[in-house]
């Protein structure tokens, strides 16, 4: 008889492992630690996530897998492969940026964010998007989900007295439940008709239902499909996202458009790339109509803002996350009518670390602008190259990449990596569609863009850098400048191996 005792790979599991190992830490120490102490929490906090990160690197030889099967070995719950590495990369690595603006920011406010359990929050959250990417069973998956998802409510509504921070978690609370259940409901659906959670075996399995169940195992999928559009702030379930990033911290504003992203679209493609392939025919042209309707209500949202309007730099950062997130359903749509789904996924994958970078440095910059401008509008950055030209220069530099124009050879990069997986799908409608959207994003970027370099009004507002902040648009700015001078090196690092 076999043992059902399995030993536990601990090198594969350290990344999310040592983020949560963290997380309790810092929670136990806050019990003890004094309030003039309390900032060495973050710093704690801080190291943590840069261990975590480190800890990728004995894990890039081969894959690895654990809590397999007894009977098969090669049936696992958890796999540490190239995409799962690529996304805890940029998981961990994003977090650490976001951290480094959360050290500033709670510093700034006082005591009305409690420094324990917001970075308690903060790196539980990590943990479970950590986690999600190596996840090969639903349960997993559902599990790191909620892991990521829960304290992220939190940590959007701790600011204390604030009716705006309120408000926008309680969105975010209600628009992600109902993602939930609706998954939940899809799995469950999707279980009762392939009698497995694997999501190699729901693969093989599905194309074989019973004809009995063969409604049951479409509405399971449609279901499971719909729940993963919320998670990726696809339209029509954005309608949270401009509301919770102005009411949010703004550290966790940048930490949802770029973590919280990684997590909905790292699920999305393991539901449908690896456990539905079969279902194809329906994922496919279910995302690529979702891939045009968000960009296209993304960038017009973005479009609409006045430069004038309290926080409408935060507001048009989030409508222009809203606009990037369809292009990256572009290449996951694109999967379904190609051979070769594995290119397919590497480019939302190198797309995915472009923006990562680029929108973490514009969320440092408005970071650092906020702490003069409490209102943070558009207007507030007229003339902030007079007052700090390199800042400036950077925020340009990461719009322009955004863009997807030079010198941002890396967003152009990103864009045209897209827009050919597209083309080579036969997707010639939907890449005329991205064509049209990124001349629309030109639009407000430019105008934002120019404002940076005209005449300020008044005397121009010196803004005092932080060590942290000054190391999170630093890190960023160098990030951006060596990819655009090298953008390859992202193709090579994206080479998935998912199949």
């Amino acid at each position: 008889m076999s043992s059902l005792v399995q030993s536990v790979d601990w090198l594969a599991i350290a990344p999310p492992t040592t983020a949560a190992v963290v997380g309790v830490v810092v929670l136990v120490a806050d019990l003890f630690v004094g309030e003039t102490r309390k900032p060495l929490l973050g710093w704690f906090s801080v190291a943590g996530l840069a261990v975590a990160a480190l800890l990728l690197l004995p894990l890039l030889d081969a894959d690895r897998s654990t809590f397999c099967l007894v009977g098969d070995t090669g049936v696992c719950s958890y796999t540490a492969d190239r995409f799962t590495l690529v996304i805890q990369f940029l998981v961990l690595g994003g977090a650490l940026l976001a951290a480094l603006l959360s050290v500033t920011a709670l510093k700034d406010a006082g005591k009305r964010l409690p420094e324990g359990e917001y970075w308690f929050l903060f790196l539980s959250s990590t943990a479970g998007a950590a986690l999600l990417p190596a996840s090969r069973d639903l349960a997993t998956l559902v599990v790191a989900l909620e892991v990521a998802s829960l304290p992220a409510f939190a940590l959007v509504g701790l600011r204390r007295g604030d009716r705006r921070s309120s408000e926008a978690a309680l969105k975010f609370f209600l628009s992600s439940v109902t993602a939930t259940a609706v998954s939940l409901l899809g799995i469950s659906f999707v279980y009762a008709a392939t009698g497995t959670l694997h999501l190699t075996r729901v693969a093989e399995r599905i194309q074989n239902v019973d004809g009995q169940l063969h409604t049951l195992a479409q509405t399971g999928v449609v279901l499971t499909l719909v729940g993963f559009a919320f998670k990726t702030a696809a339209v029509p379930f954005h309608f949270w996202v401009p509301d919770t990033y102005v009411g949010a911290p703004l550290p966790i504003a940048a930490y949802l458009s770029v973590i919280g992203k990684a997590v909905g679209f790292s699920g999305l493609i393991l539901v449908t790339v690896v456990a539905l392939p079969s279902y194809a025919d329906v994922w496919g042209p279910a995302l690529a109509v979702l891939a045009a309707l968000t960009m296209t209500v993304g960038n017009v949202g973005a479009l609409r803002q006045q430069a004038a309007r309290a926080h409408s730099a935060v507001r048009l950062l989030a409508w222009s996350s809203v606009g990037q997130a369809g292009y990256l359903l572009v290449p996951i749509a694109a999967a379904a009518y190609t051979d070769d789904a594995e290119k397919a996924i590497g480019s939302t994958l190198a797309y995915a670390l472009m923006y990562a970078a680029v929108n973490l440095g514009a969320f440092a910059v408005a970071a650092l602008v906020g702490r003069t401008h409490r209102l943070n509008r558009v207007a507030d950055y007229r003339g902030l190259y007079a007052a700090s030209p390199l800042t400036a220069l950077l925020l340009g530099f990461f719009l322009l990449c955004l863009a997807g124009l030079p010198p941002g050879i890396i967003g152009l990069f990103a864009k045209v990596t897209v827009f050919s997986a597209a083309v080579d799908a036969g997707l010639g409608w939907l890449a005329v569609v991205m064509a049209v959207n990124v001349v629309i994003a030109l639009v407000y970027y430019l105008q934002w863009t120019a404002l940076l370099f005209r005449a300020p009004e008044g005397e121009p507002v010196k803004h005092r850098l932080p060590a942290p902040l000054t190391a999170a648009i630093a890190l960023t700015g160098v990030l951006g400048v060596v990819l655009s001078g090298a953008p390859q090196l992202v193709l090579r690092f994206t080479d998935t191996g998912l199949f």
